[in-house]
């Protein structure tokens, strides 16, 4: 008998809305560094054939409850009771190696839909891809 949980867990491929585990390492000057959700924005077909995803990465700093380009998307849990804010950074569009940088599914699994439309529209703003 074929464990299907296997075979599904060896072609997992990140997907557009995913929201992943990916390892910034290396990092330079003030960008992120280790591991940390991030928002995928590329479809799957091309995720797969490039072995790259483009996204955007997510945080849960405070000082981006001001940050014009942050999406607020929802709480994420800190240690055993602290829950914070989980923002979505539209200012700093990534792309990465998601094989190599061992990315992995994060427990959130997907951003909803609403958010998503909403990181997309803050992201177009800063880089006016449809008028």
């Amino acid at each position: 008998m074929v464990n299907t949980n296997v075979s599904e867990e060896l072609e997992w491929v990140p997907d557009r809305q995913d929201i992943v585990w990916i390892n910034c390492n290396p990092q330079a000057g003030n960008e992120m560094r280790d591991m940390h959700p991030f928002l995928v924005l590329s479809p799957r077909d091309f995720n797969k054939a490039t072995s790259l995803i483009i996204g955007l990465p997510m945080t849960t700093a405070e000082y981006n409850a001001d940050n014009l380009f942050a999406v607020a998307v929802g709480n994420a849990t800190k240690g055993k009771n602290t829950v914070k804010i989980s923002y979505v950074l539209c200012q700093q569009p990534k792309s990465f190696d998601w094989q190599n940088r061992k990315c992995r599914s994060h427990p959130l699994k997907r951003l909803s839909d609403e958010s998503f439309t909403e990181c997309c529209a803050r992201l177009n703003r800063i880089i006016q891809l449809v008028p």
